[in-house]
């Protein structure tokens, strides 16, 4: 299928399509991940994938790369729907924080606001991802089983 949009659709109770990121959900709050439910999955989905990736941080690696990667989080079953806030189920990958788990937005100071992409890929595969993937190993193992995929796009600024 290659990485395209899909009517998967991804919300959260916690700020909608393009609205600030509440502070609880970032690194000056609590640095819990925010809640996030999803509906209308591919028909054949076996599992999903969850990111979060700010792609307004200035940074880009050697090796191609760019942003800043906040969340890595996979092997979620596909008759699951929903993550509580903070949730720790499933696996985790490496943030670029260095960290497994969730490290929330926290753009450099002055650095104006930063959109923080929450993407969410059905796969048609549910054979188990090892612990600790980066992000960009996440996608290069998943892209062959995508079967949909769609993002929930939140905004934060340091003042």
């Amino acid at each position: 299928m290659g990485f395209a949009l899909s009517e998967l659709q991804l919300t959260s109770p916690a700020f909608g399509q393009g609205d600030p990121i509440p502070t609880l959900y970032t690194g000056e709050g609590d640095d819990v991940s925010p809640p996030l439910s999803w509906r209308d999955a591919p028909e054949g989905t076996r599992s999903f994938a969850v990111i979060c990736h700010d792609p307004d941080a200035p940074l880009v690696s050697g090796h191609g790369t760019y942003g800043f990667v906040h969340w890595v989080l996979y092997n979620i079953p596909g008759s699951v729907s929903s993550l509580e806030k903070g949730s720790t189920d499933y696996t985790v990958g490496r943030n670029d924080f260095g960290n497994s788990g969730y490290g929330g937005p926290m753009p450099p100071q002055g650095h104006g606001e930063h959109y923080y992409y929450f993407w969410l890929l059905a796969l048609d595969n549910d054979a188990p991802l090892e612990e600790g993937l980066t992000l960009w190993e996440l996608l290069a193992r998943v892209e062959p089983t995508l079967k949909g995929m769609n993002r929930l796009v939140g905004r934060y600024r340091r003042d």
